[in-house]
């Protein structure tokens, strides 16, 4: 697949995805957001990607859903068009037109260089990991225009910065800094322009030296399923995940490698 508005490339095992329309702030259209989609599931299913980044090029990360691109979508799609038919295996809560990143097994690390607004920083919410250019600026845009909370931004917004905190940013739709949103929670720390990319690979590389792909993957899930699971269930699941792994090659190389003193030697997941 060769797309245009949405970048791909692997180096070191490390996949950045790269939100490309940098003359209208990466802002989404009925394209890109499937091929936004279709880059995901490829990054996942990507033997030599443990880690991927998700990150716009230029001076924004993404500024929402550009409106003149979605001239043509009739309010049945808003409601129940999926980039892919519905899939048993993974969470229904998960498999909605822009909230189906909780649903990538790889840890994503979202790289926000600049503006996230509205439908932006929902995606920005969907990442596991966020760090941001200390220049970057954050709002959720949408009572200004005269909608409601769009596409589970009232279920994502509360997980990462609590209910007062969400309240806040959805009712007024005042924009903040990076500042105020590392405060929040909302992201996971700030750098300087320059310095984002590199402290971000950085960041990512010692995943993928140290921490096993399965790990990472079932810690991923866990930690997304929690919202649906009382404490009994989580421990359920934790217990069945602790026998499955410690009969695992990857227990076995990771205890190893501790012994040994030296880096690990994972396997990819498939």
């Amino acid at each position: 697949m060769t797309s245009e508005t949405v970048l791909y490339e692997v180096e070191d095992n490390i996949a950045t995805v790269t939100l490309n329309r940098p003359e209208r702030l990466n802002a989404l259209n009925d394209d890109m957001i499937v091929e936004l989609y279709d880059v995901m599931q490829r990054a996942d299913k990507d033997r030599e990607a443990t880690v991927i980044i998700l990150t716009g090029a230029g001076r924004g990360f993404c500024a929402g859903g550009d409106i003149q691109g979605f001239n043509n979508l009739v309010p049945e799609q808003l409601i129940v068009k999926n980039p892919t038919p519905f899939n048993m295996n993974i969470r229904a809560d998960y498999q909605t037109r822009h909230a189906y990143l909780p649903s990538i097994r790889k840890p994503v690390i979202g790289m926000v260089n600049g503006p996230a607004a509205g439908l932006g920083l929902l995606y920005a919410l969907g990442c596991d990991v966020r760090f941001a250019a200390d220049s970057a600026l954050f709002t959720t845009a949408f009572a200004k225009r005269g909608l409601g909370a769009e596409f589970g931004m009232s279920w994502l917004l509360p997980k990462v910065v609590g209910h007062a905190n969400a309240m806040d940013l959805l009712l007024s739709a005042r924009t903040i800094d990076a500042d105020e949103a590392m405060r929040l929670g909302l992201v996971n720390n700030i750098f300087t322009p320059d310095s984002l990319r590199a402290e971000t690979l950085a960041y990512a590389r010692e995943m993928v030296t140290w921490c096993s792909p399965t790990s990472m993957r079932h810690i991923k899930q866990q930690t997304w399923d929690t919202p649906f699971q009382s404490l009994q269930e989580s421990v359920r699941d934790a217990n069945q995940i602790m026998l499955e792994t410690n009969r695992s090659a990857d227990f076995t190389e990771g205890t190893a490698s501790f012994r040994e003193k030296r880096a690990p030697n994972f396997p990819p997941i498939d």
